[in-house]
C-alpha cells in the first residue's frame, strides 16, 4: 500500500472513529450559540467529513493518473 493510499484511508476512516467514540463528545458544555456540544460537534463533523472525502477523492484521482502514466511509460520502453 502506497503512502498516498494510506492517507486516503485515514481521510475516509477518521469520521467513523470520531462519531463512534461517543464518550468523547457526550456532554453539554461548551455550548456554541446556545447549542450543546453534543449537537454542534456532530454537525461540525458533517462539514469536516465532506472536506476529508473531497481530499481523499482528489488524492485518488492523482494516484490513478500517476499509475496510468507509469503503465503507459513502462509499456513504451
Amino acid at each position: 500500500m502506497t503512502p498516498v493510499r494510506v492517507v486516503i484511508a485515514l481521510c475516509l476512516f477518521a469520521p467513523f472513529v470520531a462519531m463512534l467514540w461517543v464518550g468523547s463528545y457526550a456532554k453539554i458544555e461548551p455550548t456554541f450559540i446556545g447549542i450543546p456540544f453534543f449537537y454542534w460537534y456532530q454537525m461540525a463533523w458533517v462539514v469536516f467529513s465532506t472536506l476529508l472525502t473531497m481530499v481523499a477523492y482528489r488524492l485518488w484521482q492523482r494516484d490513478q493518473a500517476a499509475r496510468k502514466a507509469a503503465r503507459e511509460g513502462g509499456a513504451s520502453q
